[in-house]
């Protein structure tokens, strides 16, 4: 049978399992009939209504499964990642006796549906009851099972408190790594002559942060420029004191040095005497007004965007290297030269951009070229920030992002 001749109604609604449709506001879209059946409410019940005011937990509950419960559905919309969940104790109020609640215990898996655009758009939200399993433990009497279900109530207690632990721990190596970013990225000063935005956003969730890095500088000898970007393999503190290493030892070899070529070529050299530099990717350019021309080299990095004054944009993909001390033995880098016409832009980020984990970078690629074209003609600053909106979920992403725009 074909795709086109299944019909997806009828295997979602004959499904063995327990399964529901959530919107990302945890709203019912939809449900199969074991899930109806089986949670002992009605469709009309469930369709259109918040999760958690169809099914509330019992105020006394010590093992939190509705705080537990909604805490993995926001990390699926928020990560658009999935969730599997230990078996919780998730008490149910009786449909026959109100206000009577039942002792229930439930495994969850939670995954998200998401859109051409890697949003999340539906969360699928598959329960199995372990109720009887639980129980079967037991020894006749009831005695036993009471043990290990006081044992279970104990063991998500500890572990509860232990994530709440590592939550602020992380949280509070977050900032402090979020500020040492802050304090290495340099601020952007205004060019002698051109204008050019510079962006950076951190990764949604608690260490994927502070591996991204940016640099535009004003270049001895003639109207010239040198921009780079660079994006380090490692998070939190680790990787913010590798960046700030990597990022100044590139502006000053970019300095002296005869082209971009030869400055990535004397980092991925220095990136090895740096413990976490290893498969680092980083592209730089150096712009020419005198000559109107554009010499870029690329170490593994997403190649630059240049777009036209008709709204068309070329890819900068004709020089590129493996990361930075990816070889034992390196050689020289290539580089490569293109022409541009005053009035156009040229954008660099990294890959917290354009990457996303359920679709491939041409996906993301084709995304940035529209969003250019979306908004040509916009200066520098408005195009980085519509550029952020378009491409990155209002819920964030699970990696930083470094952008510049530069006005040719």
């Amino acid at each position: 049978m074909t795709d086109a001749g299944i019909d997806y109604r009828a295997v979602f609604q004959g499904l063995p399992g327990m399964v529901a449709l959530l919107t990302p506001q945890l709203v019912f879209a939809d449900a199969n009939g074991e899930f109806v059946r089986v949670s002992g409410r009605l469709r009309a019940q469930l369709i259109g209504r918040y999760l958690f005011d169809v099914f509330p937990d019992s105020p006394g509950n010590p093992a939190g499964g509705s705080r537990n419960l909604e805490a993995s559905l926001r990390r699926v919309v928020a990560t658009g990642e999935r969730d599997s969940m230990a078996p919780q104790r998730y008490d149910v109020q009786s449909v026959e006796r109100p206000g009577q609640w039942e002792e229930r215990y439930w495994s969850a898996v939670n995954a998200p549906v998401l859109d051409e655009g890697g949003h999340v758009v539906l969360v699928v939200h598959r329960v199995e009851e372990v109720t009887e399993l639980i129980r079967a433990r037991g020894l006749p009497g009831g005695g036993r099972h009471r043990v290990l279900e006081a044992e279970l109530y104990t063991r998500a207690r500890e572990l509860q408190q232990v994530n709440e632990r590592l939550r602020a721990a992380h949280a509070r190596e977050r900032e402090v790594a979020l500020a040492l970013q802050k304090s290495m990225l340099p601020q952007h000063r205004p060019l002698r002559r051109h204008r050019a935005a510079v962006r950076y956003r951190p990764a949604t969730g608690a260490l994927n942060v502070c591996g991204d890095w940016y640099d535009i500088t004003d270049l001895v000898g003639g109207d010239r420029v040198g921009v780079s970007v660079g994006d380090v393999v490692g998070h939190g503190l680790e990787a913010a004191g590798v960046m700030g290493q990597l990022r100044s030892a590139l502006a000053a070899t970019s300095r002296v040095a005869e082209g971009p070529a030869q400055a990535l070529d004397v980092l991925g050299r220095y990136a090895g005497f740096v413990d976490g530099a290893e498969s680092t990717t980083a592209v730089t350019c150096f712009i020419d007004w005198d000559t109107g021309t554009i010499t870029y080299s690329s170490a593994g990095h997403p190649p630059l965007a240049l777009l036209h004054a008709d709204g068309t944009v070329t890819w900068l993909d004709q020089a590129l290297d493996p990361p930075l001390d990816a070889s034992p033995e390196p050689g020289p880098r290539p580089e490569a030269s293109t022409a541009f016409t005053p009035g156009e832009a040229l954008v660099l980020y990294t890959d917290g951009l354009v990457e996303r984990r359920h679709q491939d970078i041409d996906t993301g690629l084709r995304q940035l070229a529209h969003s250019l074209a979306r908004h040509l003609g916009a200066d520098p600053e408005s195009l980085a920030d519509a550029v952020l909106r378009d491409l990155l979920p209002p819920a964030g992403v699970t990696d930083d992002t470094a952008l510049v725009v530069l006005q040719l």
